[in-house]
């Protein structure tokens, strides 16, 4: 059985699906669209990702660069006029098809305040200070201009991800100062609400966040930003509805931001409604600044719906190559650990460096050597790869606003995007890019070498970091079929061949002074039926899931939900569509079997939700603890464990003050719409020791749509 849980580099995926609208019978011929393309909204294993802060990449319209004080190109905290005009003309030209890049994320294309904040003179050139969710940022281009965007990339094989803040709005507060925008929210131009006169609770009001706990983080604002209460009806409407808005012009991706500030129950509400009509892959930032596992981010990751931008992956390979304050072998260590901790590994989003942190470039002191390096580990290792706008120029900068300069060049003959340009194409042609497992080869201080596999398919990385010593390689065994290869970079970084033979064995290589190369066998007649993805990894019955990998066939045959076979509605031999059945809610193993009879592993943990999902916030009152006891909760639904306390939703909250504090205690959470359920309380301490409530249990008919509060006593 193939698990996403636990097992070293399983491959297993989020996301969700377009399909050509056909039903498929057992036996026939399919004429289904591959994994690799375009239309697989679902799944981006496929793809590399490009990072664009909109206002800085490329100004195709000066016609709609915002006028006074709050545009100013040499002010680094200003609008400078990039657009989307600009980046369909880059489009175009073919900067980003012929670097391989397949995938654009682009600034939050929401209406922004157009005022200077006043505590720092800094305009909203970045997209995240939104006023309407449902209006273009004007500074950006018109609704037009967009659809051009959205359409010119899809024309070039190329999908279109946006940014998306749910989490707030503008800044709002901060001792002594007045802000002309006051936080407010509107909908297509009429005023929802403001955060000073906030009589409908539009907005949470605690203080900033002092990052002290997830829940003060979750319920505090961030440097004053006006903090959106999603558990509102009001706000949660108004987001699900802004979100389609814009996948309604065929956005293929979302990255949400601050995911860590806002709760998971929400959260996994809003994406079951996004599942339900969108086939999009979703992925969120959780900041996390060093390389440990952080137990609210990993259950983030594995429960709430989306994947994350993989902050621990980046922090190895910025220490390793970048700083070198650690090890090749702690860089393989955090692969490993992150595969362990991960079920889905290979859906988490990689990247050596963003918006939010200093340039790669910087952080090695200039060399490019190292930028290149660092983009050959990027592009083989699991994960889907992120490059961030103009790293592979060279780009430098500090922290914000200096590692969001301008775009100074789109030179296709630096090294850096020489080497993307070579290495993008594996994660098209080569599954083992897509969804292979991971084992380290070869690793010393400065020197990793790692192969991926998948269903017969083979890529070899070896990277040496020490720039001024080369190492002799050998004992050197691979999986690669006995043969010549060379290296796919073409020696561009001092790589060369190497020769395998029958029972693996490579023969002893010098792998030069700061050199890489990546070797690589494609199997093209894979016999076996291989899962790659299933994508998303949680739905509702009759929810649309896609299913990739290899060996399919095609011919249409048959997917399994544990014992219940799903309606196919497209198949290919690396891409299948099927319907959630009628099942009971719960975890199911998915197994593919083609028409020749042949079964797959199965893909163990798919999350069959009861049905569409609302947030309830449940609170209990007079629930005192000791020191280390938490407060969890347990019901009749698998979203609240189904009695199990070992699934228990928690721990809850209790120190927010405009909703409770100790001992009364809360939590958001995502549990199906229109449904009676039973709940009671339980109490865990830290060894593990659950005390029930006692009496009947409690009873809640959750709202058919919307939100809800239900608040009981302890029993």
């Amino acid at each position: 059985m193939r698990n996403k849980h636990g097992v070293f580099f399983t491959k297993a995926v989020c996301g969700f699906i377009c399909t050509l609208g056909m039903t498929a019978g057992i036996g026939s011929t399919v004429f289904a669209q591959t994994d690799a393309d375009t239309d697989n909204s679902a799944s981006f294993s496929t793809d590399v990702i490009y990072q664009i802060v909109t206002d800085r990449f490329a100004d195709g319209d000066s016609s709609n660069n915002p006028s006074g004080d709050i545009f100013d190109k040499n002010d680094m905290k200003k609008y400078h006029g990039g657009d989307w005009a600009g980046i369909t003309q880059k489009i175009e030209d073919g900067y980003f098809s012929n670097m391989g890049v397949t995938a654009l994320w682009i600034s939050s294309p929401v209406e922004n305040i157009m005022t200077l904040d006043p505590t720092n003179q800094c305009a909203s050139y970045h997209g995240y200070w939104a006023k309407d969710f449902f209006e273009t940022n004007e500074a950006f281009g018109t609704e037009q201009d967009f659809t051009n965007l959205v359409d010119t990339a899809h024309e070039n094989g190329i999908k279109i991800v946006i940014d998306f803040a749910p989490n707030h709005t503008s800044t709002a507060e901060f001792a002594g100062y007045t802000f002309p925008e006051d936080g407010a929210l509107y909908r297509n131009g009429s005023l929802i609400g403001t955060f000073s006169n906030d009589s409908a609770g539009i907005f949470n009001h605690e203080s900033w966040t002092d990052y002290s706990t997830y829940e003060n983080g979750v319920y505090h604002s961030m440097y004053g930003l006006a903090d959106l209460n999603q558990q509102n009806a009001t706000v949660d409407s108004y987001l699900k509805e802004a979100i389609d808005k814009w996948l309604d012009y065929g956005v293929d991706g979302i990255r949400v931001d601050a995911v860590k500030h806002m709760s998971m129950g929400w959260q996994t509400n809003w994406l079951s409604s996004i599942y339900e009509d969108h086939s999009v892959f979703v992925f969120g930032e959780w900041y996390n600044g060093g390389t440990g596992n952080d137990s609210q981010m990993t259950t983030f990751a594995n429960e709430s719906g989306m994947s994350l931008l993989d902050f621990r992956y980046a922090n190895a390979v910025r220490n390793a190559l970048g700083t070198e304050s650690a090890t090749m072998e702690d860089l393989y260590q955090v692969m490993v650990d992150t595969a362990s901790d991960y079920e889905e590994v290979n859906d988490q989003v990689t990247f050596i460096d963003n918006h939010d942190m200093s340039r790669f470039m910087t952080l090695a002191d200039g060399n490019g050597r190292d930028v290149e390096n660092a983009y050959v580990l990027l592009l083989t290792s699991r994960g889907v790869p992120t490059i961030y706008y103009g790293s592979e120029q060279y780009a430098q900068g500090t922290t914000d606003p200096y590692n969001r300069g301008d775009m100074t060049s789109f030179d296709e003959n630096s090294t850096a995007y020489k080497v993307i340009s070579a290495l993008s194409p594996l994660r098209k042609t080569n599954p083992a890019a897509a969804y292979g497992t991971t084992q380290e080869r070869w690793m010393n201080d400065d020197v990793l070498i790692y192969e991926r596999e998948f269903n017969g398919s083979v890529i070899l990385t070896a990277v040496n970091r020490n720039q001024n010593q080369s190492y002799s390689i050998s004992g050197l065994y691979t999986d690669l079929p006995a043969g010549n290869y060379s290296d796919v970079m073409n020696g561009l970084l001092g790589g060369n061949g190497i020769t395998v033979s029958g029972s693996g064995a490579v023969s002893n290589f010098t792998l030069g002074a700061g050199a890489s190369a990546v070797w690589e066998f494609t199997k093209t007649d894979a016999a076996d039926v291989a899962i790659g993805n299933v994508d998303p990894g949680m739905g509702i019955a009759g929810n649309e899931i896609t299913i990739t990998g290899r060996g399919f066939g095609d011919k249409a045959g048959s997917v399994a939900f544990g014992d219940t076979t799903a309606s196919v509605v497209d198949w290919s031999d690396s891409r299948i569509t099927v319907q959630i059945p009628g099942v009971a809610a719960g975890e199911y193993a998915i197994t593919v079997t083609n028409a020749a009879g042949s079964s797959s592993d199965s893909y163990a943990g798919f999350d069959v939700l009861t049905g569409e999902q609302v947030s309830v916030r449940f609170m209990v009152n007079n629930a005192s603890t000791d020191y280390g006891t938490n407060v969890y909760l347990v019901g009749s639904v698998p979203e609240l464990g189904n009695w199990n306390p070992s699934k228990a939703i928690g721990s809850f909250f209790n120190s927010t003050a405009s909703i409770a504090s100790y001992p009364t205690w809360f939590y958001d959470v995502s549990v199906p719409a229109g449904t009676t359920i039973e709940y009671k309380f339980v109490k865990i301490d830290g060894s593990g020791n659950v005390t029930w409530e006692s009496g009947s249990n409690h009873v809640v008919t959750t709202p058919a749509d919307g939100t809800a509060t239900v608040c009981v006593d302890w029993q």
